[in-house]
């Protein structure tokens, strides 16, 4: 391992960039972007876990995006500390959100359950403001980045066999759900969900069906 970018992405010696699937890390101040809140202690985080280690890469579907880093699961493989799933570690501990792709989705189930715990615990990122969970009908309506709402359910509009869009009452948010997550869009009206996903122009992208969690009333 040469060097780790941040929460989510490191560089293994041999020059190949790693892109760790399945998890969304606080991006750190580049050009002229502040960095989220917690980046530096995540891409700590990685570092502590990963530096000096030989890692095994496992994929899920699609194996490069289009800067060519390499999309995968990450695994310590050595002698020189306990075997670990850096993917899941990071959701565990605190260090990323869980943010699946319908291209990288296979064996994305146990990191829900890593983020759940990590809540339960307050650890990490989840003790911080920022990343407290917001009603959909809170949110500014100028919002626009990733993000994690919780809200109830109003009836499909625009919908089709492979698609809809459901949007939250008394909000403004709307998800816009894609064929990739299209048994969402059968969830009752006035349930209540929590959603994860990217927010611009008054909508949520949701296209896995994990990026949507029904909840009690």
């Amino acid at each position: 391992m040469v060097r780790v970018i941040d929460g989510d992405a490191l560089v293994l010696d041999t020059g190949q960039s790693v892109r760790l699937i399945g998890i969304e890390a606080p991006a750190p101040e580049r050009r002229n972007r502040p960095g989220d809140v917690y980046a530096e202690e995540s891409s700590r985080l990685l570092e502590d876990m990963a530096l000096g280690r030989q890692v095994e890469l496992r994929y899920a579907g699609l194996t490069r995006d289009r800067y060519d880093r390499a999309l995968a699961h990450v695994f310590t493989d050595d002698a020189l500390g306990p075997s670990l799933w850096l993917n899941e570690e990071m959701l565990r501990r605190g260090g990323a959100r869980l943010r699946v792709y319908p291209d990288t989705a296979a064996g994305s189930e146990p990191l829900l359950l890593a983020e759940a715990e990590a809540r339960t615990n307050g650890a990490g990122l989840w003790v911080k403001t920022a990343y407290e969970i917001p009603a959909a009908d809170k949110l500014p309506d100028d919002f626009m980045r990733f993000q994690i709402v919780i809200g109830l359910l109003g009836a499909s509009a625009d919908a089709d066999e492979a698609s809809c869009i459901r949007p939250f009452l008394n909000s403004w948010l709307k998800l816009e759900i894609a064929s990739s997550a299209v048994d969402i869009c059968g969830l009752p009206d006035g349930s209540r969900v929590e959603a994860r996903g990217y927010v611009f122009q008054g909508k949520m992208e949701i296209i896995h069906p994990l990026n949507v969690q029904a909840l009690e009333r």
